[in-house]
């Protein structure tokens, strides 16, 4: 049985950090890529941040770009997001998904991965 868990979501003032986590289990973690996607109340989920199999190549979109860092940890079945300078702008359920097709780079459409996590809130102040 496949499980992806998010951690580490919480509240912030903005200008602060936050790190996620999202640890994998029932699957060979290392031969996916790693998304991070946020869905915001009435909003449609969006890409975040994702890393390939090695963990060489990351890609963020752009409102993120500089302030958050994607890393992985493929002995510890476990991807991380390092959030800083955070603004109310980010407030959001974050999600951590897995893309299995053996992809060189993370992809950012949330169709072609397969395995989602329950999600984690991250809810930031002004």
């Amino acid at each position: 049985q496949v499980q992806l868990v998010e951690s580490g979501g919480g509240l912030v003032q903005a200008g602060g950090s936050l790190r996620l986590s999202c640890t994998a289990s029932g699957l060979t973690f290392s031969s996916c890529a790693v998304g991070w996607f946020r869905q915001a109340t009435g909003k449609e989920r969006e890409f975040v941040a994702g890393i390939n199999r090695s963990g060489a190549n990351k890609n963020y979109a752009d409102s993120v770009k500089g302030r958050f860092t994607i890393s992985r940890d493929n002995a510890k079945n476990t991807v991380y997001l390092q959030m800083n300078s955070l603004k109310p702008e980010d407030t959001a359920v974050y999600y951590c998904a897995t893309d299995r097709s053996w992809t060189s780079v993370a992809r950012r459409t949330p169709s072609v991965y397969d395995y989602w996590g329950q999600g984690t809130q991250v809810t930031v102040s002004s």
